[in-house]
């Protein structure tokens, strides 16, 4: 978030709010005006990069760090849901987790450099062994196709392993919320969204994530539904 410091001034000024942020647009005429120095300038744009870092930080916290001893749901517990034909996790046992490693500071490092999901992806010896076990939480059948998906994908900075991040997403493979998260990183790491609005819509529910997230895509692109104009891809 960027806030500039104005004076205030006898006139006509309109706020405007765009995906959270405020935006004044100064339509005033005012009598009396000064420059702000060099100094208060920089001390203004500091504080606005500091309180930009922390509300993001403070966004991402309402998911929790990832922790791979979070128990298992017992079994036959969690009910998958449905939306618009497409599997939902039940939020009760599927409720998202995230790689405190990957914060909005970090991404360029993470997951916005080409091949580093590779590096933290766990091993199949490992997503295995507790797919049986979260499929016995959905109550599955041994027989029942499905990807061992990550609710909050690893491009978007999801847990690794733990159990609150991973469940039986039914259906064929790649699945369509395979899509959703490859718009969502390129959003991120464009700076269209951030971190925390990507990891917070696709964890809410991944059917709806776009419009949580404040974005429309069409042809391709993926743009903010407030700025069409301000879109990536292709």
């Amino acid at each position: 978030m960027h806030h500039k410091a104005i004076n205030r001034a006898r006139g006509a000024c309109s706020i405007g709010m765009l995906l959270g942020v405020a935006v004044i647009t100064a339509a005033c005429s005012p009598t009396h005006a000064s420059t702000p120095s060099p100094a208060t300038s920089a001390a203004t744009a500091t504080a606005g990069s500091s309180s930009a870092a922390a509300g993001a930080e403070q966004a991402a916290s309402t998911l929790p760090a990832g922790n791979a001893d979070t128990p298992m749901p017992a079994a036959g517990t969690c009910h998958a849901g449905n939306r618009n034909g497409q599997p939902l996790p039940d939020p009760q046992c599927t409720s998202g987790a995230v790689n405190p490693v990957v914060t909005q500071a970090t991404i360029n490092t993470t997951i916005c450099q080409s091949g580093w999901t590779k590096t933290v992806r766990p091993p199949t010896s490992v997503t295995n062994a507790m797919k049986v076990k979260s499929a016995q939480s959905y109550g599955l059948a041994p027989t029942e196709k499905g990807e061992y998906d990550h609710l909050v994908s690893l491009e978007l900075g999801g847990a690794v392993d733990d159990p609150r991040n991973l469940w039986v997403e039914v259906g064929p493979i790649p699945n369509p919320k395979d899509a959703v998260e490859n718009k969502l990183n390129q959003a991120v790491c464009t700076g269209l969204i951030p971190l925390a609005t990507a990891q917070t819509a696709i964890a809410h529910q991944w059917v709806t994530a776009f419009d949580d997230a404040g974005l429309r895509v069409a042809g391709g692109k993926v743009c903010l539904r407030d700025e069409p104009t301000r879109c990536v891809g292709h």
